[in-house]
């Protein structure tokens, strides 16, 4: 077990400094430069030079300029990166999945440690994703085991941890996670119901110490995709549909998140913002993981769905992430986009991010863009559904070889590639002449300037026995608690049927009665003998592409309720003997125009606890939330907007702003 005493190395007679530290020296790592800052040492010693300590990465003995903290962190890559083969690039270039014992796409109890040492040693990979969900101390031990195994390589490069959004409601394999312990906020849409600035950033406080704390370096986030399609099932995960507002929202993130703005913090996780750009532009809402989604049309709007993310750049995000739909029928100032998805396209990474808008942080892939869509990817059936093995992203570029789609996304501005560890068609690619070393070398440096500036080269371990007094801390979750009750929506409040009387009795459906009962409430089988009743449900959906891995799992099709859906029948059922609240996730933008006479109250969240729901609807909680996008008034009204605007349905139900809130919540 790897523990606090671990890290509290005693050398040459002198205890480092900040080893009694209680985060496991996340926070001697922000010491000015010039201070000894806490080393993790175990596979190898320390280097002694002017009365300082130094990590001996390669275990040479010799102090190299890599293994100097004292230099910026930009000369430290550069002269790591003069030190590597060309196998230590190209692995360096993959973003794998950290393997797990016994799990799907990296799940289980732990890391699979052997596995983990064959893609270390073997392919030179040092950055994964985490797809782990067990107790955050162990979840500590077991990054702490895992870089481990990264400090016995040949040069002693650290691993870096990245995660989907772990601190939410929505979880989606491959797309999203569930952090056990994490504290539980609404969607990042929620917050901007709230158009709280500063909310985002204690947000981003929370979040990021909880990171560090577990091990993580890394956030696939935020989304800063606009909303501009009803049916589009990652419309909670941004924020909204509004550009100005999802640029402020989207610096706040990344500034809280990086420890600071300009420049990623020792202490700091790194953001990839995504997904540049125009994906929320969906046509049908169909989604771009699968082949049947991989085309968007953003069209004369692009310029807009950009310009969410400039507040992002302009805090310096450390990363950003490609979108995945090729962009049909759109140009940019009269150029037509080649018909590719933006990790392959030039014009849409050299020509507009990092020349228009001067970004030269990384860009990492979306996941699979280099893989092979094979039948069970473009047209999976009941008897050969798509598996996980299956998913691949490669839209535009199907007719090239790997290697070539390797050597296209890095002359296309792509620095790292994700959701693979598929090292030997780039390794063949540079040894055939097709793509330089030295193209590779400036993605090297980019990747390994971010391991720098976040002290892993010092110290990428952590303290278990501090994780989990990190995470979860009571303050922390009362202001997660907090958030998730005012970011609701009142929508309808018909004769003031709000607050319902505490102590009164209920009917539910889709809640948990133990809520209910904890809150003081009296839960009866029969709404004739109910006070009142709570509807809890989500947008209305259909299955439309069972046989896909991600058509499964994402909501499509309409958004309307009709008779057979059980809401719909339930807020019948109810809405015939008492006041009933339709209490609704709006994972998608649902058209309510069925069932609103069926409802005194519509109170819509995105993403609550059910006693979230009840405190609002007792009155000990106020709904302080604001629509972040219109609901329309009818399918034919969404079926009739353009995918790529924001807002632009036809007279819609409830318009961009909605809600009954308090005159102290009024903008």
């Amino acid at each position: 077990m790897v523990g606090k005493r671990f890290f509290c190395a005693i050398l040459a007679g002198t205890v480092l400094a900040g080893c009694a530290s209680a985060d496991g020296g996340l926070a001697a790592s922000a010491l000015p430069a010039r201070e000894q800052p806490q080393l993790g040492l175990h596979i190898r010693g320390a280097i002694a030079a002017d009365g300082l300590q130094f990590r001996d990465a390669n275990g040479n003995g010799t102090l190299e300029p890599y293994e100097d903290w004292r230099l910026p962190p930009v000369e430290r890559a550069r002269d790591l990166a003069a030190r590597m083969d060309l196998r230590e690039k190209v692995g360096t270039l993959m973003h794998s999945t950290m393997p797990g014992r016994d799990g799907e796409m990296g799940r289980g109890a732990g890391y699979d440690l052997a596995a983990l040492g064959d893609l270390v040693r073997g392919k030179h990979v040092t950055s994964f994703i985490t797809r782990l969900s067990i107790a955050p101390a162990e979840l500590a031990r077991q990054s702490n085991e895992a870089q481990q195994v990264a400090a016995a390589g040949r040069l002693g490069i650290p691993l870096t941890i990245s995660t989907d959004p772990r601190n939410h409601f929505s979880y989606v394999l491959g797309a999203a996670e569930a952090g056990t312990g994490t504290t539980k906020w609404p969607e990042l849409i929620g917050f901007a119901a709230l158009r709280d600035l500063q909310l985002v950033r204690d947000f981003g406080e929370i979040a990021r110490r909880e990171y560090r704390a577990l091990g993580i370096h890394m956030a696939l986030s935020p989304q800063l995709d606009l909303f501009t399609e009803p049916r589009w099932p990652r419309g909670s995960g941004g924020f909204g549909s509004n550009a100005w507002l999802t640029s402020q929202m989207g610096a706040a993130y990344v500034a809280s998140f990086q420890g600071g703005a300009r420049e990623l913090q020792p202490d700091g996780v790194m953001t990839v913002v995504k997904h540049w750009a125009g994906y929320g532009a969906q046509p049908g809402g169909l989604e771009a993981h699968n082949y049947y989604g991989r085309f968007a049309e953003p069209s004369d709007h692009l310029e807009q769905h950009m310009e969410a993310f400039r507040g992002a750049i302009n805090v310096g995000t450390a990363g950003i992430m490609p979108a995945y739909p090729i962009l049909r029928n759109t140009k940019w100032r009269g150029k037509k986009l080649e018909q590719v998805g933006p990790g392959f396209n030039r014009l849409l990474l050299k020509n507009i991010l990092r020349g228009r808008y001067r970004y030269d942080g990384m860009i990492l892939s979306d996941w699979a863009i280099t893989r092979d869509c094979n039948m069970r990817c473009m047209a999976p059936t009941a008897e050969a559904p798509q598996r996980p093995q299956d998913i691949a992203t490669s839209w535009g570029v199907e007719d090239l070889t790997v290697a070539q789609r390797y050597v296209k996304g890095l002359l296309a501005g792509i620095d790292q590639f994700g959701g693979t560890d598929d090292v030997d068609p780039l390794i063949e690619a540079v040894e055939n002449g097709e793509v330089s070393e030295a193209r590779l070398d400036r993605s090297v440096i980019r990747v390994m300037t971010a391991k720098f500036q976040l002290g892993l080269f010092d110290n990428p371990y952590v303290d278990p026995d501090a994780a989990a007094a990190q995470i979860g801390r009571p303050e922390d979750v009362a202001r997660a608690d907090k958030a998730q009750r005012e970011a609701q929506v009142l929508l309808r409040n018909q004769d003031n049927a709000l607050p319902f009387a505490a102590g009164g009795k209920v009917w539910l459906h889709g809640m948990d009665p133990q809520a209910a009962r904890a809150a003081g409430l009296i839960v009866v089988e029969d709404p004739a003998q109910a006070d009142f009743a709570i509807v809890r449900t989500e947008t209305a959906h259909e299955e439309l592409h069972p046989h896909h891995f991600f058509g499964s799992r994402y909501h499509e099709g309409r958004l309307d309720f009709r008779p057979g859906d059980a809401a719909y029948d339930a807020l019948e059922k109810a809405s015939a003997h008492v006041p009933t609240m339709l209490a609704i996730f709006l994972d998608r933008a649902a058209v309510l125009g069925n069932v609103q006479d069926k409802a005194d109250v519509i109170l819509a969240n995105f993403g609550a606890s059910d006693a979230a729901i009840i405190d609002v609807a007792l009155g000990r909680a106020i709904a302080r939330g604001r629509l972040p996008f219109e609901l329309p008034r009818s399918m034919a009204a969404v079926e009739a907007q353009d995918p790529a605007a924001p807002d632009d349905s036809a007279d819609p139900l409830y318009p961009y702003g909605a809600g009954i809130v308090p005159e102290d919540s009024a903008e």
